[in-house]
């Protein structure tokens, strides 16, 4: 008798569980195992021996900065080290290894990319005619909005402190007070305290 996860779980918890069992569950048939299920070249996932230019900072570095072809919008070398699903990433790797391999340098080999694949396999895009834009925009906003805010917050600040003088007033607009009303006060408040 072959042990499942379930029957498995279900024996070893059924201490433990105190108020239900579970019902037992029907094996499933199991299909006949072959080594062909396990075998990666027949699901057309060929592992290539690792080698030491595999992991070459040069190789790494140009990785970084070329965008992966499948649509996941990681750089290539992130995309071939943690998706092992991907089949473009490994065949962009090799084309790396061969132009590096033939001498290119590596802006040689960027520079081939972006003829092969256009300007959107780069990771970020070169700072050159329009694409300053995409560079300078974004920061002159920042620093314009901050602008703005800081003139904006002054004048506030300004006209709160010209409300705040405006209530209280100056001393010399205040209305003097006559003997005479000082005492027909003083008499008021003597009443009123009676």
């Amino acid at each position: 008798m072959m042990l499942n996860r379930r029957s498995f779980l279900g024996g070893s918890l059924g201490g433990l569980v105190l108020f239900q069992q579970p019902a037992p569950v029907p094996e499933a048939p199991q299909a006949p195992e072959s080594d062909e299920l396990r075998d990666p070249q027949s699901a057309g996932l060929s592992r290539l021996p690792v080698s030491q230019l595999d992991n070459d900072p040069v190789i790494v570095d140009l990785e970084h900065k070329l965008k992966c072809t499948c649509g996941c919008n990681l750089d290539i070398f992130t995309c071939r080290t943690t998706d092992f699903t991907c089949t473009y990433s490994p065949a962009l790797h090799q084309e790396i290894l061969g132009l590096y391999k033939e001498g290119k340098t590596p802006e040689q080999i960027i520079a081939a990319f972006v003829q092969k694949y256009g300007e959107q396999t780069l990771m970020a895009p070169e700072a050159q005619g329009f694409n300053l834009a995409g560079y300078l925009v974004p920061g002159v906003l920042v620093l314009l909005a901050g602008g703005i805010l800081s003139v904006v917050l002054l004048r506030r600040h300004r006209m709160a402190q010209v409300a705040g003088a405006a209530t209280t007033g100056p001393a010399s607009t205040t209305p003097a007070v006559s003997s005479e009303e000082m005492e027909r006060l003083k008499q008021a408040l003597s009443e009123v305290a009676d």
